[in-house]
């Protein structure tokens, strides 16, 4: 099955303001039937780029089986971890960037890696803000979230190690 994961994040006063998620998944069953399942939910504090791996990971967490998916991102952050291959520096030097210091939400990034490792993944940056319809839904998705009532702690370790 293919599936198209839009995702976008979004912070208050990043870093450290509210902040929330939103996610798209669109596939097309054997009928031609668009399906589509949206998800989000916002934080106290966090940051945008907590925000836009949260909603990647919830893409993939939402998945039943394995698929061959598209994440569809307007984070440069998100993408290019995969498209320039930082992934597998980060992992060569147990989770160091470049300059040899911690990589930052490595929380996130190792949930991520586990929610895409039954998947075929491939991640492509749309421009934000730019009128792409899913991208403007996850940001008011995301937005909404952020600005709702309910917020949830973003308490850093307390998911995948």
């Amino acid at each position: 099955m293919f599936v198209k994961i839009f995702t976008d994040g979004a912070a208050r006063g990043n870093p450290e303001g509210p902040g929330g998620y939103g996610t798209v998944l669109q596939y097309v069953d054997t009928k031609g039937q668009l399906h589509e399942k949206e998800y989000s939910a916002g934080y106290k504090k966090t940051t945008n780029n907590r925000m836009e791996l949260m909603a990647v990971i919830t893409g993939l967490e939402a998945l039943n089986r394995p698929c061959e998916v598209e994440v569809i991102s307007d984070s440069k952050y998100v993408t290019d971890a995969f498209n320039q291959h930082w992934i597998e520096g980060w992992l060569k030097r147990n989770w160091k960037n470049s300059a040899k210091e911690p990589v930052k939400n490595i929380d996130l990034w190792k949930r991520l890696l586990k929610a895409k490792e039954p998947h075929q993944v491939t991640f492509t940056w749309v421009k934000g803000h730019a009128g792409h319809p899913e991208n403007e839904r996850c940001d008011t998705l995301a937005t909404t979230a952020a600005d709702g009532d309910n917020l949830l702690d973003d308490v850093v370790g307390q998911v995948v190690s």
